[in-house]
């Protein structure tokens, strides 16, 4: 077998296989327009993603973004334990594995973290994500004034790795050009195709035919530095001379360069990767924007809006799908809202009831005049649906056997098996057994009916020429499985058991105890 470099630790390998669920819209919290694609789901994130990728949205998401626990001292009891931490790994291990089947193939994923794991998530995200997928690491400046009780150094960063679901051919979009940038652009010598700056001549490594002496009007003659060569060949540079494309300086006795117009110039500027606070907000940034929406339970760990705006900026468009599976206070949920893009957040906690159906609210009513409101010209409008995670479909009776929820009525288990069959599920109004389907002639139908030869000679006879059908049942009589060659018998729940965890006492969330604090920062309240 051959070896691999990879990141090891107590219990990989080991994980559940997960319960898809299905999710239960509540329309009280439901919101504006139904109709907008975007979803907020109230749930384990672990197994509300798996529902996403077995409902159809794998290969769907442009752009995810999440911001998860980042596995401080105050997120484990005993943070030196080594199985504290392996519990982090493993349970990061599969979220990542789940958003990597739900990006696009464009698409990609921004993962905030700060120095306590960030670099055993590089290794990790290398691991399912391709190290040739990773785009970079940006480094944003959360805090502005340091800590002096600090003993060693006073952080002030989080990092966000990138990784491409596919890097070949992969881009991001430039970021809009600002009054500064376009200020570096003058006219010094009333060139009528407007204002320009000078740009370098030379590039490195060296292009043996592009070195050449270069005389200036002056009489100087240049040659490009050492190691280096000009960009242009010596034909090439004699038309930029021509077309009044060369830059000499004021005197003529400069090294020469290129003058780059601003007309020309494509729109917009490649983001860097280092985001100040000035350009992109701060932690005080978020906590001011998500204290005016609700100032009695400030959220610990929020993210300002401008932070978010750049991430989307860069790495979706108008109408595309994002995805915060760590959604916290929404914030994801609104930038993408204000910005046109269709999202689904997901949340564990109540937050998701007292924060961020509350702040969308805000976002579709036009009353949110806070974050990139302004910047955005956003009035309002749109509209979310509000989902639960279903429990678990099987749990044990009083002498442990597996049966049915009780809390599944006839609807949400036919919507269930078809989830677990891999059908969409799409009853059709007039025929009863047509509740799903994997093709346009393949379907399912589930009840918990006693089947009779005569209810499936019945259904046998209505099936069309080439159609087949699947029947999700609790009991039938005996020999008939085989009777109907168009029609398939599964025994509820004899056929789920040995697929996947089915436990209603069973946590996937991260164990966190407390939410990691934002440092303190002196001064911070007299910004």
């Amino acid at each position: 077998m051959k070896q691999r470099l990879e990141l090891t630790w107590i219990g990989k390998g080991k994980e559940d296989v997960l319960e898809p669920r299905i999710l239960i819209e509540k329309p009280e919290y439901s919101y504006g327009d139904p109709d907008t694609g975007n979803l907020l789901i109230h749930g384990d994130n672990l197994l509300a993603l798996k529902s996403l990728v077995a409902s159809g949205y794998a290969g769907k998401v442009k752009c995810i973004y999440i911001d998860p626990p980042y596995n401080t001292g105050s997120a484990f009891t005993h943070y030196d334990d080594m199985q504290e931490h392996s519990i982090w790994l493993s349970l990061m291990k599969q979220r990542l594995e789940l958003l990597r089947e739900l990006l696009a193939p464009d698409g990609s994923i921004w993962i905030s973290i700060d120095a306590y794991e960030c670099h055993y998530l590089k290794v990790l995200c290398d691991e399912i994500f391709g190290r040739n997928n990773f785009v970079d690491e940006v480094i944003w400046q959360r805090s502005y004034a340091p800590i002096n009780s600090k003993k060693t150094v006073s952080r002030s960063h989080d990092a966000i790795l990138i990784y491409a679901r596919n890097s070949e051919g992969f881009t991001l979009n430039k970021l809009p050009r600002t009054e500064e940038a376009n200020g570096r652009y003058k006219n010094p010598d009333n060139d009528p195709r407007g204002v320009w700056k000078s740009d370098n001549l030379s590039v490195g490594p060296a292009v043996k035919s592009n070195i050449y002496p270069i005389t200036t009007p002056s009489g100087r003659v240049c040659l490009p530095p050492e190691g280096r060569s000009w960009v242009l060949s010596q034909e090439r540079f004699a038309e930029f001379v021509a077309d009044n494309r060369i830059w000499f300086g004021e005197k003529g006795q400069n090294v020469p360069s290129i003058k780059r117009f601003l007309s020309e110039v494509k729109d917009g500027v490649t983001a860097m990767s280092l985001w100040m606070r000035t350009e992109v907000g701060d932690t005080q940034e978020a906590k001011r924007e998500v204290k005016a929406l609700n100032k009695e339970d400030v959220f610990d760990t929020p993210k300002p809006e401008r932070l978010i705006e750049r991430v989307l900026t860069l790495a979706s468009n108008e109408g595309d799908l994002v995805l915060d599976s760590f959604l916290g206070s929404g914030t994801t949920a609104a930038v993408a809202h204000k910005m046109g893009r269709r999202y689904i957040g997901i949340e564990l906690g109540d937050h998701a009831y007292t924060h961020c159906v509350p702040r969308l609210q805000t976002v579709i009513d036009g009353t949110d005049q806070g974050g990139i409101t302004a910047s955005t010209g956003w009035e309002g409008g749109g509209g979310f649906r509000f989902y639960e995670l279903a429990p678990t479909l099987l749990n044990e009776d009083e002498h442990g056997v597996m049966v049915i929820s009780p809390e599944y009525n006839a609807e949400m288990l036919a919507a269930a098996m078809a989830l677990h069959e891999g059908f969409c599920y799409a009853p059709d109004a007039e025929i009863f057994w047509k509740q799903g389907h994997s093709t346009e002639s393949d379907y399912i139908y589930t009840t918990t009916q006693h089947l009779t030869i005569e209810t499936l000679e019945y259904i046998d006879s209505l099936l069309g020429e080439g159609e087949t059908l699947l029947i999700c049942c609790t009991s039938h009589g005996a020999g008939l499985a085989s009777c109907f060659p168009r029609i398939t018998l599964k025994h509820i729940p004899r056929m789920l058991l040995g697929r996947c965890a089915f436990d209603p006492a069973k946590s996937y969330d991260l164990n966190i105890i407390t939410l990691p604090e934002v440092e303190p920062q002196d001064g911070e309240d007299d910004e």
